[in-house]
């Protein structure tokens, strides 16, 4: 037996049907619908460039950098690492310890250009396994990357100086010679050998790279390294990792980081903004449930008579309730899934549309500055799909159960008297 009966479901779908005088009825029901599919549509692709934003950022900053960082602390550096590293790297689910050598500088070049920027000293071999860097090299090539004037810098840097393969770049270090008229900055031109595109604007605007002797001398750190950056199998199973590290630098000037404790102000941030919009725009879905509502106690009202005649011959209370649950639920049902169907097609085709409407405006949807990645996220989560599909499907259904006990309460002698 069906909750549905077919008696159940030819009245339904009479009233859905709106004849001549029933139009305006109809109408709202057609906008509650409307009102539904626009707003469960909006909080899916909402929802997906968010937790897109979340998934791409994470896998690009886990790209650039290290699971684990072992670092040495503010001016210090890593004596004698080799034998720590092969320590690290025998390990349980480590892939890889990478030593780096990381100094504040000012870049300039001769046009009077200068910015803030990082050097980040790696051996040849290193670099090129770095496949955010390695794998999108725009301009020169990796296997110019040694000697003592070699540099590697991102395409954002690139722009802003316009650097090309073969072009001068100034590093000058704040960390200079003690004289007897004070300290004079560390000053040392390099060639520029390779310009790469890491996805990451910070990567891309702000960080170059120096093979590891080369840092080695403009920092003075001979022999002396910055930090160990180390890859793991599961970037997940960093938890253990503390303690362990933690007994192998002892004695060493340095501490351990994650990269959960590294990133947990941004990630934090994006998760709150994500449920933020998701409570926020989950109130056009609540408008449209309202809709939903006063569509159908406007359709009890309208039907009052007809419902006196059913009950009259014979339909229970609970068969005109089943009615017009039908009714309210084909336009949340509905509703929702047409929203369902545009949000996914929406966020399947957000490139296209978003290249679309920066040729029609001549403005940028997206400001790889501003958010950090370089392409706006086409990925779709599909937890997030389910969670906005079933609150619409629960507040579409909730809409219409207050005006159908109302049309199962009517009481046909008194809806009658006044026909």
């Amino acid at each position: 037996m069906t909750l549905f009966g077919p008696f159940e479901r030819m009245v339904a779908g009479r009233y859905l049907r709106a004849r001549k005088g029933e139009r305006f009825v109809s109408i709202i029901a057609i906008f509650s619908l409307v009102g539904i599919a626009l707003g469960v549509a909006t909080l899916i692709v909402v929802t997906s460039v968010m937790s897109g934003f979340q998934t791409e950022l994470v896998s690009r900053i886990l790209g650039a950098n290290g699971h684990v960082t072992i670092e040495a602390y503010a001016g210090q550096k890593i004596d004698q690492y080799p034998p720590l590293i092969a320590s690290v790297q025998a390990l349980p689910n480590v892939v890889s310890a990478t030593p780096v050598l990381d100094g504040q500088v000012l870049l300039s070049t001769n046009n009077g250009g200068s910015r803030g920027g990082l050097v980040r000293g790696m051996t040849p071999v290193d670099l090129s396994a770095l496949r955010p860097v390695a794998d999108n090299i725009l301009a020169g090539t990796l296997n110019d990357f040694k000697g003592d004037d070699a540099i590697v810098v991102g395409i954002g840097l690139a722009r802003s100086f316009r650097l090309k393969p073969g072009d001068p770049l100034t590093v000058i270090s704040p960390q200079g010679a003690s004289t007897a008229f004070g300290t004079i900055p560390r000053v040392r031109a390099y060639k520029v050998v390779a310009i790469f595109d890491a996805g990451l604007s910070d990567y891309n605007n702000s960080i170059v790279f120096l093979p590891l002797p080369a840092a080695q001398a403009f920092f003075q750190k001979p022999e002396g390294i910055t930090g160990i950056e180390i890859r793991m199998n599961d970037p997940n199973k960093v938890e253990g990792m503390g303690p362990t590290l933690t007994r192998l630098i002892d004695g060493k000037p340095a501490y351990v980081r994650d990269w959960r404790h590294a990133n947990d102000g941004l990630i934090g941030v994006l998760q709150v903004q994500k449920d933020t919009m998701f409570i926020v725009l989950g109130m056009i879905v609540l408008v449209a449930a309202f809709n939903v509502i006063s569509s159908l106690i406007m359709l009890v009202k309208d039907k009052r008579a007809d419902i006196a005649v059913l009950r009259t011959i014979g339909a229970s209370s609970g068969a005109i309730l089943r009615i017009f649950l039908m009714c309210g639920a084909f336009v949340g049902v509905s509703g929702t899934l047409i929203g369902t169907v545009i949000g996914v097609a929406f966020c399947h085709n957000i490139h296209a549309i978003q290249h679309a409407i920066e040729s029609m405006t001549g403005g940028a949807v997206f400001d790889s500055s501003v958010f950090m990645l370089t392409a706006l996220p086409d990925t779709i989560d599909w937890g997030d799909v389910v969670r906005v599909v079933v609150l619409g499907l629960v507040l579409s259904l909730l809409a219409t159960l207050y005006p159908s006990w109302r049309a199962a309460k009517t009481d046909p002698v008194e809806a009658l008297r006044h026909e």
